[in-house]
């Protein structure tokens, strides 16, 4: 399986979405000014249908194929 967390976390940075904490086990919290959002990312990122998730919530036009 490919590893999305690295992908994710470039994508979200290209559109201007910050870092903000550390939350709870292993997810990091990120706030997306296209919606307004915070939103929680999963430091173990496996498939594809997650990364998309992450990406609809963050109000990001990008799809992982």
């Amino acid at each position: 399986m490919a590893e999305y967390e690295k992908k994710v976390r470039a994508v979200l940075k290209q559109h201007s979405c910050t870092f903000v904490r550390h939350g709870k086990g292993d997810h990091d919290i990120w706030f997306s000014p296209i919606n307004n959002r915070h939103i929680t990312v999963d430091t173990k990122i496996k498939s594809r249908f997650t990364a998309n998730a992450i990406m609809k919530q963050s109000g990001i036009d990008y799809r992982f194929r």
